[in-house]
């Protein structure tokens, strides 16, 4: 995935087409100016980002905004579209709206992994409408 990542923002830099995929991955990096630095080294492929560090993985981070986009486009699982179209009302933008639906996507995933088991699309739906409860109080 990385490779596709570098490649993606390799393309957009350089004036190339981009395939849809390439050009939603090249927005959200372009979002992401602090990460650019680490796409364009040489070891980007290798790098390990520990936790430890202090470090957030960059491509982690951004394939969670990735996900989250894509949840939203196909409206998996049910109603994560509705949700978010409300919650964008109390957010500045959808970038900042993505950063708080992180918490709850990095959730179900690593109680899913620790498990075992598939996310609990429930669960994780249940999180979404929390901070819709938190932001609206509905």
């Amino acid at each position: 995935m990385r490779r596709v990542f570098i490649e993606a923002w390799r393309k957009k830099r350089s004036g190339e087409p981009l395939e849809p995929m390439e050009d939603m991955i090249a927005a959200v990096v372009a979002a992401h100016p602090a990460y650019h630095r680490f796409l364009e080294q040489v070891d980007a492929l290798e790098k390990e980002f520990g936790i430890d560090d202090g470090e957030t993985n960059p491509f982690l981070h951004m394939s969670m905004h990735i996900a989250i986009r894509e949840q939203v486009s196909t409206d998996r699982p049910a109603g994560i579209r509705a949700i978010y179209q409300d919650l964008l009302a109390g957010f500045p933008d959808s970038h900042t709206l993505e950063h708080a639906l992180m918490d709850c996507l990095g959730a179900s995933l690593w109680e899913a992994q620790r498990a075992g088991i598939a996310p609990d699309e429930a669960g994780y739906l249940e999180c979404v409408r929390e901070i819709r409860r938190r932001r609206f109080g509905r």
